[in-house]
């Protein structure tokens, strides 16, 4: 066994040997006596020259027995392991700090210097631990914590370090107090004390973040993001993690986790599809007035909209597509060339290697890097898309300062919390406007919009016409044309008025115009609350725009391009608009299917929807009409004012009657119809009803259709009981008498 042992101790020798060779070797040979020179020719390395000083043994006597080495070696060889598996730690593949570890024996490794366990018996000994010693806790200073024995150093990494530690993907960050985060200096009387602040070294991104909470929330930061270990060190060493995606035959590129706003440089959401369809429908039909449009996607994001535009539409449109962050710029020029289009950067050319299509339907995309207001301070558009992430009023102003004549500006806002009367002060900060939560909030939302649209125009001394304003679940959005001068612009700031709301009974009227100051405003409304309930019942609400919402004439053509461009998803939202300005149930409505030499109303100017003819409100060089043509816009508007679609709608779930059941929705419409009243339902609420009728008139019929939930044989427009008939006749108007009650009417 002996010589088994010496010869595995050879090599190793010879190996430290050969280290130890630049060493001052033979300034120790002097040092030894005389008599020793057959020794030191039978030495092999110089390791053996302190063996004579510990005991007059022959040189292999070390090697025979490790348990005789001395206390300097062993020292050293604890410090050159803990050397050795701290730089091991450091060149993980991740290059992560010691105070991150999977299990707590990983740092009981890093603190005992050695692969195993520690020997308890040496542990416990504390004369053998001196400043040198490893069994010191790495993640500490000796000023904070000496060496101590065995047990007292796992319980202090234990109860510390690990036990507050941060755990993420199955490695633990655990708090470090070494000096790594400078802290301030303190001043405690006339002394200056500094202490190690605490902190934890994040796995991701190497940050020190002082507290466990912010630390939890760094973490979290990340994931949102995406940056996960594995998609973190794979983005700087491959591109490819970038997903594709298709929408109307339009391939884009999106970043990982694409779909979460404020985590992503360009945000790209799917539920905004409809949004994106319905907008594509109106430069569509902008595009059949005259050729070619500028057209400006102000925040392009991962340009989806804009390059649906360039290659659906072709040669009919100049899309520019804008975006602040560099990242953002550069996807959008990868999806144009994704998608075979044709990329303009300062006015040059900008190609792939591969040689494109020249198809003819493929056109050319400018793409900007830009604030938006700037650059609509710089170029005039015909079409001007704006759709930041939130409210849209920072941009309102320079988007009309150079918008050219009888074009379209479309305004998306996503800022439903303020407008849905969640966030009041919100939507005083950005609107002026004072709203509360209605059961027509939607519509509410859209005319707070317009009106916004409406003042920013009439400061550049335009109006504006509303084509159509949408209010969905996630986004509000608003299509108006652009009409220059100031007559339009005084014209366009007379709609904007104030809306008086009662509280108890949800009817509602705008305020009359007038510079006098009115007496009593409750006398406004058509309903006696005021009279019959203690206190203040109503409530002024706006500004908001009062004018109609919908204009036929440009839906109806929007249809038509939907149904030319396959647009199948969108056509059912256009139908219900169009019956909605009619204010007209379905089957009265009449919506052209397909049409190619057909004339359209618009506006009183008759609109040809032919490919090969321009809109008879333009002139060839696309300059205003003659003043003639614009005193008749101007009194087909007015003549046209009473049979626009009556403001707001009332809820039929709302206005029930407790211990009645309701008719359906497709028979009450037909009753409120054959009541003479003008009646359709609307986008804003599946359940709701838009209607001339006044509200004690709607509930009158709605109570008179109702049947009582207590009898199940009673067929429906049976008369309820006794007290119910009372109720009847004191609430109901008759048909004959509607001439009176047209005074009632909100319009």
């Amino acid at each position: 066994m002996e010589n088994m042992a010496e010869e595995e101790l050879l090599p190793q020798e010879k190996e430290e040997a050969q280290v130890r060779v630049p060493t001052p070797a033979p300034d120790s040979a002097p040092v030894a006596a005389p008599a020793a020179d057959t020794a030191l020719d039978s030495a092999p390395t110089p390791d053996s020259d302190p063996a004579p000083a510990l005991a007059p043994a022959p040189a292999p006597a070390p090697a025979l027995s490790p348990s005789l080495a001395s206390v300097p070696e062993e020292a050293e060889s604890n410090l050159v392991s803990l050397s050795k598996s701290v730089i091991a730690a450091r060149q993980d593949e991740d290059e992560r700090h010691i105070s991150i570890q999977r299990r707590l024996a990983d740092l009981e490794k890093l603190a005992f210097g050695t692969d195993g366990d520690v020997d308890p018996a040496n542990s416990l000994n504390s004369d053998n631990l001196g400043t040198e010693n490893s069994q010191a806790c790495p993640l500490c200073p000796k000023e904070k914590f000496r060496a101590y024995s065995g047990h007292k150093l796992r319980r202090h990494l234990q109860n510390l370090h690990w036990k507050i530690s941060v755990e993420f993907e199955g490695y633990r960050m655990c708090i470090c107090h070494l000096a790594c985060r400078p802290v301030k200096p303190t001043i405690v009387g006339e002394q200056i004390s500094s202490k190690l602040g605490a902190h934890y070294h994040c796995i991701i991104c190497a940050a020190t973040i002082a507290r466990r909470t912010d630390m939890l929330g760094h973490v979290k930061r990340h994931v949102n993001k995406g940056e996960t270990k594995s998609r973190y060190t794979a983005a700087s060493t491959a591109k490819s993690s970038n997903e594709i995606l298709k929408e109307t035959d339009t391939d884009i590129q999106v970043f990982p986790n694409y779909s979460i706003p404020q985590k992503t440089d360009s945000y790209f959401n799917p539920k905004m599809k409809l949004n994106r369809q319905i907008i594509f429908c109106t430069l569509a039909a902008l595009a059949e007035e005259r050729k070619p449009l500028e057209c400006l996607d102000a925040f392009g994001a991962t340009g989806i909209m804009g390059l649906q535009w360039a290659k659906h539409l072709g040669n009919a449109v100049k899309v520019t597509i804008n975006d602040l962050n560099e990242n953002s710029v550069t996807l959008i020029q990868k999806n144009c060339h994704l998608n075979k289009l044709k990329v303009v950067v300062d006015s040059e050319e900008k190609e792939e290697g591969d040689a494109l299509e020249d198809d003819g339907t493929l056109g050319d995309i400018q793409v900007t890097r830009m604030d938006a207001n700037v650059l609509m301070h710089l170029r005039s558009f015909d079409f001007i898309h704006l759709d930041p992430f939130g409210t849209s009023v920072n941009y309102l102003d320079s988007a009309f300062r150079n918008v050219r004549n009888l074009g379209i500006v479309s305004v998306t806002s996503t800022d439903i919390s303020s407008l849905y009367a969640k966030a009041q002060h919100v939507a005083r900060r950005h609107y002026g406007c004072n709203i509360v939560r209605t059961e027509y909030y939607k519509e509410l939302a859209a005319r707070i919009v317009v009106a916004a649209v409406a003042r920013a125009a009439a400061r550049c001394n335009k109006g504006i016409e509303v084509l159509f304003a949408v209010a969905l679940e996630h986004f509000v959005l608003v299509v108006v044309r652009v009409l220059r001068g100031p007559t339009s612009a005084d014209e366009t700031a007379k709609k904007i008025q104030y809306l008086i709301h009662c509280q108890w009974c949800e009817e509602r009227i705008f305020q009359k115009d007038g510079n006098m100051v009115e007496e009593n405003p409750y006398r406004q409304l058509p309903c006696n609350c005021h009279g019959s309930m203690p206190g203040k019942t109503a409530i002024e609400l706006g500004p908001l725009w009062s004018s109609s919402l919908f204009n036929t004439g440009f839906l109806k053509r929007m249809l038509f391009e939907s149904i030319h461009h396959g647009l199948d998803d969108i056509q059912p939202l256009i139908k219900t608009l169009i019956f909605e300005s009619e204010c007209t149930p379905q089957s009265q409505c009449s919506v052209p299917v397909s049409s190619n030499t057909n004339k359209q109303e618009e506006n009183g100017v008759f609109v040809k929807t032919t490919d090969d003819t321009t809109v008879d409100i333009y002139s060839a060089q696309g300059k205003r009409k003659s003043n003639e043509m614009s005193v008749n816009v101007a009194k087909k508007q007015k003549t046209d004012a009473s049979a626009a679609h009556p403001p707001f709608y009332y809820n039929i779930h709302r206005h029930s009657i407790k211990g009645m059941n309701m008719p359906k929705l497709k028979k009450f419409l037909c009753c409120l119809s054959q009541a003479g009243f003008r009646v359709s339902r609307t986008h804003f609420d599946p359940m709701g009803i838009r209607t001339d009728a006044p509200l004690m008139q709607f509930k009158s019929i709605l109570l008179k259709h109702s049947t009582p939930t207590y009898t199940g044989g009673q067929s429906e427009g049976q008369a309820p009981p006794t007290p119910e008939d009372t109720v009847t006749d004191r609430v109901e108007l008759s048909v004959t008498d509607k001439a009176d009650a047209t005074g009632c009417r909100r319009w």
